[in-house]
């Protein structure tokens, strides 16, 4: 879940300009020749330094939190009523190394991403949405993004700083910078040794205002575990 959530804020969410943000999202991924599938979906929580992440549309489930103020990362277990601690700086190191990954894949060097306008317009959670194309060397991401809600890209700065995404995604983020609102669909069409993959996030609710401090923390009932050890 720790690397997903990475992926799914850098790419599909890499916006927003102060305040607290709560987010619902789909993502489908496709490839040609294979029927798309039901989708993932997630709800994240977002308050500057800190982050929860929920994977599946039903509250209740097992959690990650990330609170890089106190350097800390925990799972929540509802079933076992656990939080299991996570290596901060193992996390990072796997996060940087994952969107390295993608990077490379989407032709993401620094200058080489190019954004267009795009002519069809679209409502997404009930939002108007104005859509641009941001084209790289071997990926290109349609973006719809709506300036009805009071967030831009600078109160995920903290977090994409430590997860390389602003390194390694370097002209994608440059380019999802200038954007005039926030990300409510995203569509990347990446081609790897000849083969294009097709995945298309889509938020479909959205809410900005403060949020509870309890999300960030482990609950009182929850006993906390060490991580297992890392098989060799």
């Amino acid at each position: 879940m720790a690397t997903a959530a990475v992926l799914a804020l850098a790419l599909a969410a890499g916006a927003a300009g102060g305040g607290d943000v709560y987010f619902e999202q789909t993502t489908v991924s496709t490839t040609p020749g294979e029927a798309p599938g039901p989708g993932v979906a997630s709800r994240v929580w977002y308050s500057g330094k800190k982050m929860r992440m929920e994977a599946g549309d039903q509250p209740g489930g097992p959690a990650f939190v990330l609170r890089l103020d106190t350097g800390r990362a925990f799972r929540l277990d509802p079933v076992k009523k656990a939080a299991v601690a996570i290596d901060v700086e193992r996390l990072r190191t796997q996060a940087q190394m994952d969107l390295a990954m993608a990077g490379d894949l989407m032709g993401a060097e620094e200058g080489a991403a190019r954004t267009t306008p795009l002519r069809q317009a679209k409502t997404i959670a009930g939002y108007p949405c104005h859509g641009y194309r941001i084209r790289s060397a071997s990926s290109v991401m349609d973006v719809y993004v709506t300036d009805a809600l009071p967030v831009g890209m600078e109160a995920f700065a903290d977090f994409l700083e430590w997860s390389g995404a602003t390194q390694s995604l370097a002209g994608l983020m440059e380019e999802l910078r200038r954007l005039p609102g926030f990300p409510l669909l995203t569509r990347s069409r990446v081609t790897v040794m000849g083969t294009e993959h097709d995945t298309v996030s889509t938020v479909t609710r959205v809410k900005v205002g403060p949020l509870s401090p309890a999300l960030f923390e482990r609950p009182a009932d929850y006993r906390l575990q060490a991580e297992p050890a890392a098989q060799p």
